[in-house]
Formats: structure tokens, sequence, C-alpha cells
């Protein structure tokens, strides 16, 4: 069994392989009929991913649950983004060889809200090196037309263009 959940204001997926069917099922849950426990599991596994606490015990006492508990549900209960309204957007740029504009294009966007999730950039080519840039525009303090605008006029940016957003 499984589930959508919305716990303390954060909405949050869980489920737990059937081993038999080999199928997973999705429940939509409302949060104030779950027990306190699966909340406290997404607050021990972030400490624990944020690097905020040293072992899993640690993070378990931290978030006030035993450490069988946080075992128990650490593989079943997920934390889910999916439907908050944020989308991901990804830039693809071509960036001239020179030091600190990749630097300019990151402050720019983060100045502008972006949450930025990945960043690849090759080896330049006849001085130019391709870049994709992957972010969230959730908290963005412009369009994204304007976005783009701003970074095409970034000395050294030769290209901008968005190739993807859902």
């Amino acid at each position: 069994m499984g589930g959508i959940v919305v716990l303390n204001g954060f909405t949050t997926v869980f489920w737990r392989w059937t081993v038999l069917a080999e199928s997973k099922e999705r429940l939509i849950v409302d949060a104030d009929v779950l027990p306190d426990v699966f909340g406290r599991v997404i607050e021990a596994k972030k400490l624990l991913a944020q690097g905020r606490v040293r072992n899993a015990s640690e993070a378990a006492r931290s978030a006030g649950i035993s450490r069988s508990a946080f075992y128990k549900y650490k593989d079943a209960v997920r934390p889910y983004s999916g439907d908050n309204g944020d989308r991901i957007a990804t830039y693809s740029l071509a960036l001239v060889d020179e030091p600190g504009v990749l630097s300019t294009v990151l402050a720019k966007l983060s100045r502008a809200g972006a949450n930025v999730l990945t960043i690849n950039q090759n080896i330049p080519v006849d001085g130019v090196a391709p870049v994709t840039i992957s972010f969230r525009t959730g908290a963005l303090t412009t369009d994204e037309e304007h976005l783009m605008k701003k970074l095409r006029g970034i000395s050294g940016v030769a290209d901008c263009r968005s190739v993807a957003g859902r």
C-alpha cells in the first residue's frame, strides 16, 4: 500500500513494494489520519541528507522517533514535490571560454530566484563551451523571457535557449 501525503505543509509520497503482485499502489491520504511518525521519518531523512547529523541514530533522535521506527519506514516514505506548481526549466547556453562567465550566469539566475538543480558543462570547442542548466522556476522574480534576455546580455554568453520545461 502507498500514498501521497501532506504533512506539516509538505506533500509526501510513500509506498511499499508488494512482493507477490510485483506492483506499486498509491493512495492519496489526508495527513490528519496518519501517525506523526511519517513526518518525523521525513524530517530524519532530511537531516541525514543535509549532513546536519552524523548517522541514522542521531537523525532519529533529533526527529523524535526511535531508531527502529526510522528503519521500518525510511524506504517507504519519500518527499514529493510534483504538485506544488513549481516547474523545472532547462536552458542551453553557449559560453565563451573566459574566466567568470559561468559564475556570472549562475549569479544572475540566483538573483532572479532560480533554484539551480543541475549544471552540465562540456569542454570548450573553438572557444565556446556548451552548458545546460536546469532549475526550479517557482520562486522566480521575473518571467522567463525577461530572464533569458538578461542572460543573453551577459558578456561571454554567445547563445541562450530554453530547451525544456515541465
